[in-house]
């Protein structure tokens, strides 16, 4: 744990460039994104595709508009994903809810296109997006929230390495209904283990001719954990 002795706070998360080997992040920008994103989330199609986010449905892309510019004028730092091999825009995040003086952020209102899907996009996505926070930012802790019945968000928060802290009972309403909240999060004492077995997972030494993975991001994490408490 770090000395806080002579602790004076973090900036607060700001539209960020991050640049990785298979995604390009960059800052939302309605007049380049807003029809990409629709358009890559299959349309109405989104609905499923975001139906754990607290918000009702959204019956056109006004409407997905409208709750953009609102979760922004509300504070959150919005950052769309491009897959660097097409040039496509595939997926967005959020650095949402910052405490400064106390060194904490969250990532949230997550969205990955089908194209993400079972590939090393979404895992280097959260890798560029949580190294910001820690290694630039010097944030302390790293918040992963979700609705308790998504079992696929709770599945991917455990395998980035972030720790289940536990159900919020009654946290919020989401969809007119009530959600019970799964918390997680990643600290910074944690952060250089989890950090080297990101840039281990994500070598291309890591993938086959096929593009599948040698070893598993949770192996690798584990037996580096292992190592330095050896």
């Amino acid at each position: 744990m770090r000395d806080l002795t002579n602790w004076t706070g973090c900036p607060a998360p700001k539209p960020v460039t991050l640049e990785g080997r298979y995604v390009r992040i960059v800052p939302y920008d309605r007049a380049a994104h807003l029809e990409a994103l629709w358009q890559a989330f299959g349309g109405l199609e989104i609905n499923a595709r975001l139906q754990y986010f607290a918000q009702d449905d959204f019956r056109s892309i006004e409407d997905f508009d409208a709750w953009l510019t609102g979760v922004q004028k509300g504070g959150w730092v919005t950052e769309v994903f491009y897959d660097k091999t097409t040039g496509d825009v595939v997926g967005l995040a959020n650095y949402m809810r910052p405490d400064p003086a106390n060194g904490v952020v969250e990532v949230g209102g997550v969205a990955h296109s089908f194209s993400m899907a079972r590939s090393p996009l979404s895992t280097e996505v959260h890798y560029l997006m949580a190294k910001h926070v820690f290694d630039d930012l010097g944030y302390r802790r790293y918040e992963w929230k979700c609705d308790n019945r998504n079992e696929a968000s709770k599945k991917t928060a455990n395998r980035l390495g972030f720790s289940f802290e536990g159900v919020f009972r009654q946290h919020m309403l989401s969809k007119r209904a009530n959600r019970d909240t799964a918390w997680f999060s990643i600290i910074d004492g944690e952060w250089p283990v989890l950090n080297a077995a990101f840039e281990a997972w994500l070598s291309p030494e890591n993938f086959a001719g096929d593009g599948t993975q040698k070893r598993k991001l949770e192996d690798i994490r584990t037996e580096l954990s292992q190592k330095e408490t050896a």
